[in-house]
């Protein structure tokens, strides 16, 4: 049965298509008949106990630079709709938060993907230090000595901010670096937040790897290499993405967060291994779903939209 389908994202015109998983998505629902619409979180109210939100009907297609049609905003209050996804990019910021709360409104008679709750309650760089034994050492702080504490005991460390994205603010810093006080104080004066320091992982020269998860399990997964000159192999940033099977020790590490993943309502998922450590799990708007059918994977889309026909059909 067609599903009526709102998309709360950044704006469609803004997407690059060959690597965008919204856009993969939303190729996916159209082809199966279901009815898109597309709305910005700036255009999300809530009045009284109803949310509401001014969507525009959308069409797609997978042709760069004439990649969507929208028709005319409608207000509609979003308990008549089938399915919203939550697919905004982060800063992870109180407009964001603010956003799961309205979505709590209509959630699940209108089924919300990822559930809006535990995407508040679980940002990635603290959601993933439940599982402390799979990752690398990691502080989160504000404090300076123990950031200094914290580099004494492991040299080379890396200073990120504990609610960024897409390798923005990420440093890597060698234990002779003597720019660490002023990056702290650069830090302390941009963010209101403690920020995330972890031992540096020489292996993410070999890649950092992102595995997709359906419902709690492994469904496809590409390396990500970092460009010569940069700590960073999120691809927007020049990492290359490469093809990629998963090892015995990627496995047993998704055997273990996938109860946690299924427990807390997420059904796309994708997380962060290097070195066969988990430094990230991602449930805002997890990404790779495109490369990883291009080198031959699975068809994510696809799988993803079975889990949620088969959500729809239990609500």
């Amino acid at each position: 049965m067609p599903l009526s389908v709102a998309f709360q994202m950044d704006h469609i015109s803004t997407v690059s298509i060959a690597g965008d998983t919204t856009f993969a998505l939303a190729l996916e629902a159209q082809r199966r008949g279901h009815q898109l619409w597309h709305y910005t979180p700036d255009r999300l109210s809530q009045r009284g106990d109803r949310a509401i939100a001014a969507l525009e009907e959308m069409s797609v297609r997978d042709e760069a630079g004439d990649h969507y049609t929208l028709g005319a905003p409608v207000k509609t209050d979003l308990s008549e709709l089938d399915v919203v996804l939550l697919r905004q990019d982060p800063p992870f910021d109180m407009h964001y938060i603010t956003t799961t709360h309205i979505l709590e409104r209509v959630h699940p008679q209108t089924l919300v993907v990822n559930d809006p709750a535990w995407v508040r309650n679980s940002p990635e760089k603290i959601f993933v230090t439940e599982f402390a034994d799979l990752m690398p050492d990691t502080l989160i702080t504000r404090d300076a000595s123990e950031v200094d504490a914290f580099r004494k005991d492991h040299g080379d460390i890396i200073v990120k901010p504990l609610y960024g994205n897409g390798g923005a603010g990420i440093f890597h810093l060698l234990e002779a670096d003597r720019n660490l006080a002023a990056l702290l104080e650069l830090f302390t004066q941009t963010f209101r937040e403690p920020f995330i320091v972890q031992r540096y992982l020489k292996e993410v020269r070999g890649g950092d790897k992102r595995i997709i998860l359906i419902e709690g399990e492994p469904v496809g997964a590409i390396n990500r290499v970092p460009a010569e000159h940069d700590s960073r192999s999120n691809m927007h940033v020049g990492g290359r993405a490469e093809p990629s099977e998963l090892t015995e020790r990627e496995r047993e590490i998704c055997a273990r967060i996938g109860p946690a993943l299924r427990e807390r309502g997420f059904t796309l998922v994708g997380i962060d291994v290097i070195g066969g450590l988990l430094t990230e799990i991602n449930v805002t708007s997890p990404t790779g779903v495109r490369e990883v059918q291009k080198f031959g994977g699975a068809d994510i889309a696809g799988l993803f939209w079975d889990a949620v026909e088969e959500r729809r059909t239990r609500t």
